[in-house]
């Protein structure tokens, strides 16, 4: 069974009053979030999908908060505190006297079988780049292969810890991360620095680094690859493509640089004779777009992906996804619709990319559902006029509704959408590349878009 949780929640249970325990104690701890505490007022247990608990009816009194800080640490200058040996984490508010009223205890909680999806990629020693939207589990995932590669793989593991996610706040790190050793960020000291520390004075294999987004933190990384030291990191971007355009950490990638090629090979080319080619061998050898806990792209060679994004020939990521009950992973296969087939789509304007329209759809997340299809170009557009599809959210396209006749008005073809959520768009992005040749077939014979059922 895959995604385990792990958590010790009684740890922070037992820091409040009885009566507040008691109360707690009544609901789904699995579910509980965390625990808000402020002075002269009731305490609140926040819960997984947005439900509050108030805790009894009695306010929060000097005295009581005075005694849950006194079972703690100490708090650091970010005012946040730790339980040794735990991931979870306590936070405190002080009023214009820096005294404390106020306290959030975070319930941290480790979670094994995220790694299932990459497993058998950490088995080749190469460095691995995770990248992902916030919340998408880039954190819980590091943790998780420091685990893997220090207690199975018997690796000499260092985590740089620079915002104690990956370990907890306390002096003694989570047992989640194995038997890697954690090194904190002093506040005299940068991450970049910690990096080359760890690698000049304890002699790792594996160094593990959560958020790499500085210049100063990828020439580090770099320096450290250069050693021979496997680096396992996140991020910031969702994509390959943002780590390529941006400035600070393209050299991650391999950097971007501009060349002038001669007339010929510019002909050869079908290019200008200024073209963007990728400078230096990446730091990265494997790079991981994590789309949803369940779903991710791969680009197995790095420095192939970044020439061919460069050379405007993207390479298709390999798509993976993992069972929600097993840990059987899957590499998706689709019918692949070669170039010529592609410019012959009758119902695409430009005959070669597919024109989307949302239709009270979110555009970041369509456009981050675009990842999960390799074979065919797709593009987000403002207007009706630009657009050869319309992805209508169904709440909104309720039969009768008026966009069913723009649509047949301007023979645009309409796919239905139940959620507005990734997984329901990136699943009516899949439904609708599998109905591409009916949606042709159809075009051909009637000369009119259909309107598609809805998505199931």
């Amino acid at each position: 069974m895959v995604d385990i949780r792990k958590d010790d929640v009684e740890e922070v249970i037992k820091l409040l009053p009885k009566n507040f325990q008691d109360e707690l104690k009544k609901h789904d701890l699995s579910k509980l979030i965390e625990v808000v505490f402020d002075l002269g007022r009731i305490p609140q247990g926040h819960f997984s999908k947005g439900k509050v608990i108030i805790l009894g009816d009695k306010s929060v009194t000097a005295s009581m908060i005075d005694d849950v800080c006194s079972q703690i640490g100490e708090f650091n200058r970010s005012n946040r505190a730790g339980l040794e040996g735990t991931l979870h984490r306590i936070s405190c508010i002080r009023n214009k006297n820096d005294t404390i009223i106020g306290l959030t205890m975070r319930i941290g909680r480790s979670i094994t079988g995220t790694i299932e999806i990459i497993k058998d990629f950490l088995k080749l020693d190469k460095s691995l780049l995770l990248l992902g939207p916030p919340g998408v589990g880039k954190t819980t995932m590091l943790r998780e292969i420091a685990q893997h590669l220090s207690t199975e793989r018997e690796k000499r593991v260092i985590v740089i810890d620079t915002s104690n996610e990956i370990a907890g706040d306390g002096d003694i790190p989570h047992a989640a991360i194995g038997r890697s050793r954690r090194m904190q960020l002093p506040f005299d000291k940068e991450q970049h620095d910690v990096m080359i520390e760890a690698v000049e004075n304890h002699t790792p294999q594996v160094i593990i680094i959560d958020e790499i987004g500085t210049r100063e933190e990828a020439d580090a990384a770099n320096t450290i690859a250069e050693r021979g030291v496997v680096l396992v990191a996140t991020a910031h971007g969702i994509s390959l493509e943002n780590v390529i355009q941006n400035p600070l950490l393209s050299d991650l990638v391999g950097g971007i640089e501009t060349v002038t090629i001669g007339d010929e090979e510019a002909k050869r080319r079908g290019t200008n004779k200024s073209i963007l080619e990728r400078a230096s061998n990446p730091t990265f050898d494997i790079c991981v777009e994590i789309i949803d806990k369940y779903t991710v792209n791969v680009h197995k060679n790095v420095a192939t992906s970044v020439d061919a994004i460069l050379a405007g020939k993207a390479i298709p990521p390999e798509l993976r996804k993992r069972d929600k009950d097993t840990d059987q992973v899957t590499i998706l296969e689709r019918a692949h619709l070669d170039e010529d087939e592609i410019q012959d789509f009758s119902f695409s304007k430009d005959g070669n990319t597919l024109a989307i329209y949302p239709y009270a759809i979110s555009k970041s997340l369509l456009k981050r559902a675009f990842a999960s299809i390799s074979n065919i170009d797709l593009k987000v557009v403002n207007t009706l006029d630009e657009a050869d599809i319309i992805f209508a959210l169904k709440s909104y396209a309720t039969p009768g509704a008026k966009i069913f006749n723009i649509a047949e008005e301007r023979s645009i073809f309409i796919k239905i959408v139940d959620e507005n959520s990734l997984s329901e768009i990136a699943l009516s992005l899949e439904d609708m590349v599998n109905d591409l040749p009916y949606i042709e077939k159809s075009w051909n014979k009637a000369h009119n878009r259909p309107v598609a059922k809805s998505a199931t």
